[in-house]
């Protein structure tokens, strides 16, 4: 006859009920009754979820009356679990969610020798590469040639079944989250190949390297990945690369060989970024601009073809954003998301504006310049985005930024924002949405597409996602229209598409791929 349950075992049953209730309970409000970022959501998914398992673990030892050989079983099975996974499992990195990505730990990666040792791409279109005259517009630099991610064309075909892309090649690259710069035939990337940091140059129609540029150096850690994370800028027969940890390159277009270099921390007396140096170097007429953060020197410009200072100002703290050209009132402004959202002037560097900006998370994405002095501002781990104002405030060089709307409806975290007829489009926390401009109100909320990139070309938005699928959507303030996708990498994908004429050029922190995309007839 089965024994009737003593009064400290039905307590701790009662407890253990109430106990998963409420953390089931607490990780359904969660998920579905805040705004919360969605890593903060799967961090505690995880704490509740361990949270759980220990207290069912503990009422098996302790309050289940199983007998000893099964509570035996149960906790001898849990060390199992936890010694197997400790020994034979790793962490490679995390997706942008901060879910962990794990891999055997025995797993090779494709790596490089060095400089020399990169394998023969592996190219399926000879003949179909060399018809160029659909090839010659160039992608001179983060974001395309006006730093907004905006071309005008080539007319995309929207059915990407019917007629799919076609590769050209495919090859292991280096950790980097760079993009590709493309300027007529040579396409240029950043690379990590072990203890050195690489400028490689490639031939956009095949693949092969054509020339490569090595600096002592690296940058890695756990969360943020390996290598660079910046993008080369290409200005008149120049490359110009920032590395991950500070070093400014001008390098010669033809044959990769250094112009002037500096390493922009030690020179400015500044500190390694958390997450390391990310900014896309900016060039104008005459200088290249770079966030560095020193004191007095949050914002540089060196003189573009012989590496001195022209001016160095600022003191805000350097985030991950890039800095990008604005005009307003006739006054060309180099603006930057750091610390603040901070408008300096571009022939001398003064500070005409800030925004305050206050937030403990990092600042990525570029800010968007919009006609009649407005800028609009958008941030990831729920920051949410900011419409802005820019007007002189007076007399002589003083001017004010003033708020005009803010939403948390659009966060963006590392993809830009892509604005088209009163509508900006962006991935709200990894999902594609569409706000109205004017008000800040949200349009629709779509499909996740993780934290990828996206591009807009003529009239159709080019999204990288992070799962490594390049997804043709057409912007429709209306609702969400997902035309066609097509699968290219199997990993984590950060890296932003770059398009010359047809020619798409992807990667990501282990391969490089360019496909000749189908046209509109």
């Amino acid at each position: 006859m089965r024994q009737p349950l003593s009064k400290w075992r039905r307590g701790a049953h009662c407890a253990l009920a109430v106990f998963v209730t409420f953390m089931l309970g607490a990780l359904a409000w969660a998920w579905l009754a805040t705004d919360a970022q969605r890593q903060d959501k799967w961090m505690r998914t995880a704490l509740f979820g361990m949270a759980i398992y220990v207290g069912l673990l503990l009422w098996v030892l302790f309050a289940s009356g199983w007998r000893a050989r099964a509570r035996w079983t149960v906790f001898m099975g849990t060390l199992v679990v936890i010694v197997f996974c400790g020994l034979c499992l790793r962490i490679q990195g995390v997706t942008g969610d901060l879910l962990p990505i794990v891999e055997w730990r025995w797993t090779q990666r494709s790596t490089l020798a060095g400089p020399d040792g990169l394998s023969a791409p592996a190219s399926t279109d000879t003949n179909g590469a060399l018809r160029t005259a659909r090839s010659t517009m160039g992608y001179p630099q983060f974001l395309g040639p006006n730093r907004d991610g905006v071309l005008p064309g080539p007319p995309l075909a929207r059915d990407w079944k019917q007629t799919p892309p076609r590769k050209l090649w495919r090859h292991s690259v280096g950790a980097a989250w760079s993009s590709f710069a493309i300027e007529g035939q040579r396409a240029i990337t950043q690379e990590q190949h072990g203890a050195q940091e690489l400028v490689g140059c490639y031939d956009l129609l095949t693949g092969e390297p054509l020339w490569r540029h090595a600096d002592q150096s690296r940058y890695a850690t756990t969360i943020a990945g390996e290598g660079p994370r910046a993008t080369p800028t290409i200005a008149r027969a120049r490359v110009y690369t920032m590395g991950g940890a500070g070093m400014l390159n001008c390098l010669d277009l033809a044959t990769g060989k250094v112009v002037w270099q500096t390493n922009t921390l030690a020179a400015h007396g500044a500190n390694l970024p958390e997450w390391g140096v990310a900014c896309s170097p900016l060039v104008t007429d005459n200088a290249v601009i770079v966030t560095v953060g020193g004191p007095r020197s949050s914002l540089v410009a060196y003189e573009k073809e012989m590496g001195t200072v022209l001016w160095a100002s600022g003191n805000d703290d350097v985030h991950w954003s890039s800095p990008t050209r604005a005009t307003f009132d006739g006054i060309p402004q180099i603006l930057i998301f750091s610390e603040n959202v901070s408008s300096y002037d571009e022939r001398t560097g003064k500070v005409l504006w800030q925004y305050p900006w206050r937030s403990p998370f990092p600042h990525v994405t570029l800010p968007l310049v919009l006609s009649s002095n407005r800028v609009l501002v958008s941030q990831g781990y729920g920051g949410g985005s900011e419409l802005l104002t820019v007007a002189p405030a007076g007399e002589g060089w003083r001017w004010r930024a003033t708020r005009i709307w803010k939403s948390i409806r659009m966060k963006s975290k590392f993809a830009n924002l892509i604005h088209r007829a009163g509508f900006v489009y962006g991935l709200d926390d990894g999902a594609l949405a569409c706000i109205d401009l004017n008000t800040g109100d949200l349009k629709w909320k779509g499909d996740r597409y993780g934290h990828g990139q996206m591009i807009l070309v003529g009239d159709l938005l080019l999204l990288m996602a992070e799962n490594g699928e390049v997804v043709l959507v057409e912007p429709n303030p209306n609702e969400q229209r997902e035309l066609t996708r097509f699968k290219v990498f199997n990993s984590k994908t950060w890296n932003p598409p770059a398009l010359a004429g047809d020619l798409l050029v992807v990667r990501n922190d282990r391969e490089a791929a360019c496909y000749r995309l189908p046209l509109a007839r």
